[in-house]
C-alpha cells in the first residue's frame, strides 16, 4: 500500500478520541475530564446524566490531569508546554476563566498531587528547589503563597491528607522498585515510617480512614504480589492484609464514602477486574463485569453513591464510565469518536506463554493479521518502564500493522510489571543480560511456533522499549530485518549525565550505578556494539523531551549513517517523552508502519 494510503488509514483511527483523569464536581451533577478531542488534551466538563461535552481549556500546552476543587470554585490543571515533562499547574474557574499559574514555570517539573478538603490549598510535588529531587508544597488558592511541606530524596508525592490538613502521607521512591509511605506532621514537623521492611518493596495509593485512625495502601511486602493492607496508626501500629489474591497484583483502589466500601483493581496477566469489597467485614460484595479489558482511574463521588472510571481495550477506545453502586448498573458517559471506523471490526489479542532461556514463563500478546496464513511478518513491540506492562488496550499504530498484514507480538520479558515482585526485579543491574537473552527468547517461540516468518521479524519500542530494540539489534543481529526505536535509552553514562536529576537518581539500582559500576553500564549500553546492527532503522525523538534526551538518538543516527546503514530520522519540535499531538501521533505512526512493510513484506 503506498505511504498516502497508509496514512489515510492510521489518520483515521489516530482520530479516535480518548478520556481520562475523571474528577466529579462537589454536588456530583458535572464532571470535569481531560480528552484529546481536539487533537490535543485538554480540559472539558459534561452533566453525569449525560449530554454533550463543554471545553473548558484550550492551552497551548497539552494538558495531562485534571482536579474539580471540593469547594467546587476552581479546576486544578496540570499541563506540560512543549509537551516535555517541565509540567506546570495552574487553576481556573469551571467555565474556563480566570486561570492564574502557580508554579515557576521554566525547566522545573512540577505535579499535581492532590487539594485539601476544605479546597483552600492545592499540594504537588516539585524540583524548584533541588533539581535532584520532587519535594511536597502546598500552596493557597487564594493568596498564592507557598509551603514547603517535606523534602524527599528521589521522588515524593503526596498522596493523602487528613481533613485539617496538617498530617499527610507521603510516598518517597528510594529507588525503582522499592518505596515507603512516610506520615508527616506539618505543626510538629515529625515524620514517622510507617512501612519498615526489608528492601525490595513497593506501598502504593495510601490514603487515611475517614476518621484519620488508620491508613488503607496498596503493599507486597509480605506477598508477591501486591495486595490491600489496613495500618493502624495508634501505638498497636497493627499492619493488616485484608485482601490478597495468588493470581493477581492489586493496583488500584478507591474509598467510597466513610471507608464502608472499596472498588479494587485486580492485574491479571495484562488484563483487569473490578472488585467492591466490603472493608466493614472484610468480604467481597460483587465483581463488576467490564465492557473492556482494562479499567483505572477509580473516583467515588462525594456521596459515595457514583463510581467514576475509565474502560478501555484493544477494540475499545478510552472512555469515562460510571457505575451505580446500589444498583450496581454500569452506563458510558463520554463516547470518544471513530468517524469511519467499526470498532467491532479491529483485531483482538490473545494471549500466549511460553519459556524464556532459563524456563522463567513468559508471557505476551499476540495480534494476528486477518486473512492472511501464518507464518507471518512480525513486528516485536517493547513497552517502556522497564517496570510496565504490556496490556491490551486500543493501540492505532499495532491495528495499522495488521491492516498491512504485518502481525505484532508485545511481550512482557522479566522486569515488566504486573507478575509480582520477584519478576519485576529479575532485571536489575548486571542481570538486565538475561532481559535482553528474552528478546532471543521471544523471536525463537514464534518462529518455533510458525507464527513469526524467519527473515521477517521487526522489532520497536518506545523509551525503555526503545532500549530493547537496540540492544536487540546488536545482540541479535541476524533475527531483525528492520527496527524503530522511540525515543529509547542506547547510552546509559549519557543518560544518567543528561536525564533530569531526580530520575538519575532512583535509576541506580534499576540500571546500575554510573559512579560505581561503569564498566557494566557500558557493557549494556547498545551505542557501544552499534556496529554490529545491521537492519535499517527507523528513529523518531521528542525535542523537548528530558527523560531521555534527544542526544540518545542522535548518537544513533550518527553511527549508522556513518556505515551506510539505512536509517531515517524524525525529530518532533513540540513533543517531549512520547507523541501527544494529533498530528504528530498519525505522522509518527505512519512513518513507523510504512518501514516495515518496506522491509518486512516481499
Amino acid at each position: 500500500m503506498p505511504r498516502d494510503a497508509i496514512q489515510e488509514s492510521i489518520r483515521r483511527m489516530a482520530k479516535v478520541g480518548r478520556c481520562w483523569s475523571p474528577s466529579f464536581s462537589p454536588d456530583q451533577t458535572q464532571l470535569a475530564f481531560v480528552s484529546d478531542l481536539t487533537g490535543s488534551p485538554q480540559v472539558w466538563r459534561m452533566p453525569v446524566q449525560g449530554g454533550f461535552p463543554e471545553a473548558v481549556t484550550s492551552f497551548d500546552e497539552q494538558v495531562t490531569k485534571a482536579i474539580w476543587s471540593p469547594k467546587g470554585d476552581w479546576l486544578a490543571v496540570e499541563a506540560a508546554p512543549g509537551g516535555g515533562m517541565n509540567t506546570q499547574i495552574d487553576i481556573l474557574r469551571p467555565d474556563g476563566t480566570n486561570r492564574r499559574r502557580l508554579t515557576a514555570g521554566r525547566f522545573t517539573n512540577n505535579w499535581l498531587n492532590m487539594l485539601s478538603k476544605d479546597g483552600r490549598c492545592l499540594f504537588y510535588s516539585s524540583n524548584s528547589e533541588h533539581s535532584n529531587s520532587m519535594d511536597s508544597f502546598q500552596v493557597s488558592l487564594e493568596s498564592g503563597a507557598i509551603e514547603k511541606i517535606a523534602s524527599n530524596r528521589g521522588i515524593g508525592l503526596i498522596e493523602n491528607a487528613a481533613l485539617k490538613g496538617q498530617k499527610f502521607l507521603v510516598k518517597r521512591v528510594t529507588y525503582r522498585g522499592d518505596s515507603n509511605i512516610f506520615l508527616v506532621d506539618k505543626s510538629s514537623k515529625n515524620e514517622t515510617l510507617l512501612t519498615p521492611h526489608k528492601p525490595p518493596a513497593n506501598f502504593d495509593n495510601a490514603r487515611f480512614s475517614h476518621d484519620a485512625q488508620q491508613v488503607y495502601l496498596i503493599s507486597n511486602r509480605t506477598h508477591d504480589f501486591a495486595c490491600l493492607v489496613r495500618l493502624s496508626l495508634d501505638s498497636s501500629a497493627d499492619w493488616t492484609v485484608l485482601c490478597a489474591r495468588d493470581d493477581a497484583e492489586l493496583v488500584e483502589f478507591a474509598l467510597g464514602k466513610n471507608d464502608e466500601i472499596a472498588a479494587l483493581v485486580w492485574n491479571i496477566a495484562g488484563r483487569t477486574e473490578l472488585e467492591l469489597f466490603n472493608l466493614e467485614d472484610n468480604t467481597s460484595r460483587r465483581n463488576i463485569e467490564l465492557p473492556g479489558e482494562i479499567v483505572d482511574s477509580l473516583q467515588f463521588s462525594a456521596d459515595g453513591s457514583l463510581l467514576a472510571m475509565c474502560i478501555s481495550g484493544s477494540r475499545r477506545p478510552r472512555d469515562i464510565w460510571l457505575l451505580d453502586i446500589g444498583a450496581y448498573t454500569l452506563r458510558q458517559l463520554t463516547k470518544s469518536p471513530h468517524v469511519g471506523l467499526r470498532l467491532d471490526s479491529l483485531t483482538s489479542q490473545t494471549l500466549l506463554s511460553y519459556g524464556a532461556h532459563d524456563d522463567l514463563t513468559l508471557t505476551g500478546w499476540l495480534y494476528r493479521p486477518p486473512g492472511v496464513a501464518a507464518p507471518y511478518p512480525t513486528v516485536l513491540s517493547f513497552h517502556g518502564g522497564p517496570e510496565a506492562q504490556e496490556q491490551p488496550r486500543f493501540r492505532y499504530d499495532y491495528q495499522a500493522l495488521l491492516e498491512q498484514g504485518i502481525a505484532v507480538f508485545a511481550p512482557n520479558v522479566r522486569g515488566s510489571a504486573g507478575f509480582g515482585k520477584r519478576f519485576v526485579n529479575l532485571d536489575n543491574g548486571a542481570l538486565r543480560v538475561h532481559a535482553i537473552r528474552d528478546i532471543q527468547s521471544t523471536a525463537s517461540c514464534l518462529i518455533d511456533r510458525r507464527i513469526a516468518k524467519a527473515g521477517h521479524i521487526g522489532i520497536m519500542g518506545g523509551s525503555y522499549g526503545g532500549y530493547m530494540t537496540m540492544a536487540g539489534l546488536v545482540a541479535y543481529p541476524e533475527l531483525f530485518a528492520a527496527a524503530a526505536n522511540l525515543f529509547g535509552v542506547v547510552n546509559f553514562r549519557t543518560f544518567f549525565e543528561q536525564t533530569e536529576p531526580w530520575m538519575a537518581r532512583i535509576s541506580k539500582i534499576e540500571y546500575g550505578d554510573p559512579d560505581t559500576e561503569g564498566d557494566m553500564l557500558d557493557e549494556l549500553s547498545p551505542i557501544h556494539k552499534l556496529d554490529r546492527a545491521v537492519a535499517p532503522t527507523l528513529v523518531l525523538h521528542g525535542a523537548n523531551d528530558t527523560n531521555v534526551p534527544v542526544y540518545e538518538a542522535e548518537q544513533v543516527v550518527a553511527q549508522l549513517r556513518a556505515r551506510d546503514i539505512p536509517v531515517e530520522y524524525i525529530l518532533f519540535p513540540d513533543e517531549g517523552h512520547g507523541f501527544r499531538k494529533e498530528a504528530n501521533r498519525i505522522a509518527s505512526a505512519t512513518a513507523i508502519v510504512s518501514w516495515f512493510v518496506e522491509y518486512l513484506l516481499e
